[in-house]
């Protein structure tokens, strides 16, 4: 269902409201311990566009932050969750790729203060079980559908949201499409406090893609490479690839207004699924001797997954998967596409934890990556179902939600 465009009334939040928050400019003392109503973006009922509503926005319990928000991205998981592609309860705030401003905090916080600039995290880190401490995984314990804040709610069973009565639920344990939101502290990247409010891509878009290429395929000088799917990930993983030294970079993709910025972000050549019969694994082979050495996969569709591995070379190719499909996807392949020695992985967040966030603003503020390629529009909080919209066309690589 394609989304209409909402103009609600620009987004006012009753409390101070600035896109260059810093502790000196920032008064907690009349808001901590109390609720804040501001506006959000509420998802109240599936694959329908959201509203801009005034929402209560509880205090923070123990190890717990309030945040204001400056700026979200649009991701494509958002809209997959509006749609129910993933699964999530309603109504909701929807929301993950976020920068703000701590604003108060719950008893036990210690790793962060009011007045510190961070990223929400919607994968946790709670340094203490097995996958927080190893270095071949980013993916904590925490971070499980059994967990309450993947149900819509925190870890204590309870929302810090509510709208006209009624409770609102939390989506991916981050919920940014609001002017203040709660987090649990395992969910905070505390980054540079002059971070600007294009840094809020670094909390999905950009280290999910660009990790994809460096931390999961381990992309190799001079290798060849083939990206499937345009958007910001993909884009992302192509600039991964690029950093990583690939000398053949191949984007994949059916929109080709997508092409001209794929080659800036570091693509050779870029091929179109509309533009040939036979299937698109055979075209990608016979333009690299047998098949890519790695393959990324960022569209989150089941055929677009068996192709990238298809498309890597039978002997020692790597295809790496991270678009977010339904759980009642199945990916069925037979065991001779791996035994001759073909690796299928899977990456989530680009296998970044919370001090690998903070490096990449550093790094994006050193200027040694950009993102502007990554932004279609940028938009208020208001116009939000306008980015729904350049989702669901397929025409947007992401947007920007500035309060």
């Amino acid at each position: 269902m394609r989304h209409g465009n909402f103009r609600g009334a620009e987004s006012e939040c009753r409390l101070l409201r600035t896109t260059k928050t810093t502790a000196s400019t920032m008064s907690t003392a009349s808001t901590a311990g109390k609720v804040i109503k501001c506006k959000a973006a509420v998802a109240w009922e599936p694959c329908k566009p959201v509203s801009i509503e005034d929402v209560e926005v509880a205090p923070p319990k123990a190890h717990e932050v309030r945040i204001k928000i400056i700026s979200s991205g649009v991701c494509g998981s958002d809209h997959s969750a509006l749609n129910q592609i993933i699964k999530t309860p309603f109504p909701v705030i929807l929301g993950h790729e976020g920068i703000g401003v701590v604003e108060s905090i719950g008893d036990g916080v210690t790793i962060v203060k009011p007045g510190d600039k961070v990223i929400p995290l919607f994968v946790p880190q709670c340094g203490k079980c097995r996958g927080c401490n190893t270095p071949n995984s980013n993916v904590c314990v925490k971070f499980d559908d059994s967990f309450g804040e993947l149900a819509g709610l925190m870890e204590d069973g309870t929302s810090r949201f509510t709208c006209k009565g009624k409770l609102i639920h939390h989506y991916a344990g981050t919920s940014t499409f609001t002017e203040y939101t709660v987090v649990s502290d395992l969910r905070i990247a505390k980054v540079d406090a002059n971070a600007p409010i294009e840094a809020c891509l670094i909390g999905c878009g950009f280290a999910t893609g660009y990790g994809a290429a460096i931390n999961t395929a381990k992309v190799t000088k001079g290798s060849s490479c083939a990206v499937f799917g345009l958007g910001g990930v993909g884009f992302s993983a192509i600039a991964g690839c690029k950093d990583a030294g690939a000398s053949r970079i191949i984007g994949v993709g059916s929109h080709k207004e997508k092409f001209p910025k794929a080659m800036e972000m570091g693509a050779t050549e870029c091929v179109s699924t509309k533009d040939h019969e036979k299937p698109i694994h055979e075209v990608i082979c016979e333009m690299t001797n047998g098949g890519v050495d790695f393959a990324i996969e960022c569209a989150g569709r089941i055929p677009t997954m068996m192709t990238a591995l298809q498309s890597t070379y039978p002997c020692n190719g790597v295809a790496v998967l991270q678009g977010v499909a339904s759980k009642k996807d199945i990916l069925s392949l037979h065991p001779g596409l791996l035994l001759t020695g073909r690796t299928l992985k899977g990456s989530m967040f680009g296998g970044y934890k919370s001090d690998g966030i903070t490096k990449l603003v550093q790094d994006y503020m050193s200027k040694k990556f950009t993102l502007d390629h990554l932004i279609s529009k940028r938009l208020k909080l208001a116009e939000i179902n306008e980015a729904f919209d350049l989702i669901h066309s397929g025409t947007g690589i992401r947007s920007i939600l500035i309060y």
